[in-house]
């Protein structure tokens, strides 16, 4: 046994890793090593984002204190969820991960019953569109890294995406394992594959601050005004680990953290130029936390963090995001419906503008959605599929899940849109 002075526990060892200084081969060996984990396909994670309306007043955003006040007041949700505030007051439940996802969504459901019933009784609600309809994109959360956030943005050029994005917006997220080792870069092809054919049957935000944009999903439309460095699309080739690894070392820094506080960075700085020592941050060298952190501001549509992070899908009232979690899940792990969305939307792949832009309107991608449609309403869970032939012949109609913020704008204006959403849901299995 090893003398006691020599005992160091594993958080102690992991302290002293975090902060040494890293090089450059350090760096990209960790962001590698760390992008895709070897096993099976099959375990699901969902999240999903709402924003949060006060019914008595819904032009204006929740007070900080508010949130906070009602947001302590939920118990441990059934369903074994967590609940995190975004910067602009949106309301995110990740759900744990989960055998399937059918077992997914149920118990994600379930906390949204819970929460939903919390925010009631104090007069509160849930919207979970894509992009808030009605109000101006404003910061409520007064957390640090929000606020180096916006810094950033705004030295960078792109202050307006950048508040709207942190404030206005809120997605699905779908989490799926990376599957085998030898099938990685087939599975990380076809997850970029689909994107633009689910940005389409997703969309649900027609709508930003008061007014339709001509965007059927302009939170995909604001994503990509920000910088492509570090919100684009990674490279799909032969190595995605490796791809992964040279796009977080590229990618520029957001912020420096120093304490409880966070330092934003004004300048183009990539993260590989901080390792060599080329532009000083913070007046020290990046260190392995400092790394770990720098990844949680990479934003691209699909992200590796072991597992896949599927980030381009659009929130959306029941019986939508139910249906958006089943079809993404079965067209990447079902290998018929995978080998089948994959023929539908090959003449689609790179049309990520024109899906948000367009959508369904556009004739290829409406073709494409309803051939991935087709395959995965074969694949879906049972207790699923009402949700998916719900979305299929929505899609059939040529609408889509923000057809429904339209049409409340037409008939009571933005306050009627945004309201719209946080009433009860439709009848399961049908297409309102």
């Amino acid at each position: 046994m090893a003398p006691r002075t020599e005992q160091r526990s594993t958080e102690q060892r992991s302290a002293e890793q975090g902060s040494r200084t890293l090089d450059l081969d350090t760096a990209f060996a960790a962001v590698a090593a760390g992008a895709l984990h070897d096993g099976p396909v099959g375990v699901v994670g969902l999240e999903l984002e709402g924003h949060l309306v006060d019914l008595d007043r819904p032009a204006a955003r929740v007070p900080w204190s508010r949130i906070c006040g009602v947001l302590a007041g939920v118990p441990p949700l059934p369903g074994g969820s967590r609940v995190t505030c975004e910067p602009g007051g949106q309301v995110e439940l990740s759900g744990p991960p989960l055998p399937d996802v059918a077992a997914a969504v149920a118990a994600l459901r379930a906390d949204r019953a819970v929460l939903g019933a919390v925010l009631a009784a104090d007069r509160l609600a849930l919207a979970p569109v894509g992009a808030d309809p009605f109000r101006p994109s404003q910061r409520v959360n007064p957390a640090a890294r929000y606020g180096a956030m916006e810094q950033h943005f705004a030295a960078a050029g792109c202050a307006g995406a950048g508040t709207a994005m942190m404030t206005s917006t809120a997605s699905l997220q779908v989490n799926l394992e990376a599957g085998p080792a030898a099938g990685w870069s087939e599975r990380v092809a076809r997850a970029h594959r689909l994107g633009p054919v689910l940005v389409a049957v997703s969309a649900c935000s027609p709508l930003l601050g008061g007014r339709p944009t001509g965007w059927r999903s302009t939170r995909q439309q604001v994503w990509g005004a920000l910088d492509q460095a570090r919100c684009g699309p990674v490279l799909r080739g032969d190595d995605p680990a490796g791809e992964w690894a040279a796009y977080a070392l590229a990618a520029p820094v957001m912020l420096v953290r120093d304490g409880a506080g966070a330092e934003p960075v004004r300048g183009r700085v990539a993260f590989s130029d901080w390792v060599s020592g080329e532009v000083p941050l913070g007046g020290r060298g990046p260190t392995a936390a400092d790394l770990d952190y720098h990844l949680t501001t990479l934003f691209p549509p699909v992200r590796p963090r072991g597992w896949l992070e599927i980030r381009y899908l659009d929130a959306a009232p029941e019986p939508w995001w139910p249906a958006l979690a089943a079809v993404t899940t079965v067209l990447l792990d079902d290998p018929v419906a995978a080998d089948r969305a994959a023929e539908a939307c090959a003449a689609t792949r790179d049309a990520w503008d024109l899906a948000a832009r367009a959508g369904l309107a556009d004739p290829a991608l409406r073709a494409a959605a309803r051939g991935c449609l087709a395959a995965a309403v074969d694949a879906v869970p049972a207790t699923l599929r009402p949700e998916v032939e719900a979305l299929a012949e929505l899609v059939e109609s040529g609408r889509d899940p923000g057809s429904a913020l339209d049409d409340a704008l037409h008939a009571g204006g933005p306050a009627a849109a945004l309201l719209a959403t946080t009433g009860d849901a439709p009848e399961r299995g049908t297409a309102p």
